[in-house]
């Protein structure tokens, strides 16, 4: 299977999710993206998978995900 993007990094800085993709880096408001990952804790901010496809970010301690396209939009 073809990966949609290759996901190299997840962090949080501040109050922002910064993300690096296909030797990109993108940063969004936290406020903007995710009210879970607003109200989380390091420990479950930190929690992540990436899914195998590189589509997209889970967040099992706190059920949400996030998608590249999704935020790009």
């Amino acid at each position: 299977m073809q990966k949609a993007y290759n996901i190299q990094n997840v962090n949080f800085v501040d109050n922002c999710i910064i993300i690096v993709f296909d030797n990109q880096t993108v940063s969004f408001p936290l406020v903007q993206v995710s009210d879970k990952l607003v109200r989380a804790t390091e420990r479950e901010r930190l929690n992540y998978t990436i899914s195998p496809s590189g589509y997209g970010i889970h967040w099992p301690l706190l059920d949400e995900d996030l998608s590249i396209n999704g935020l790009l939009k």
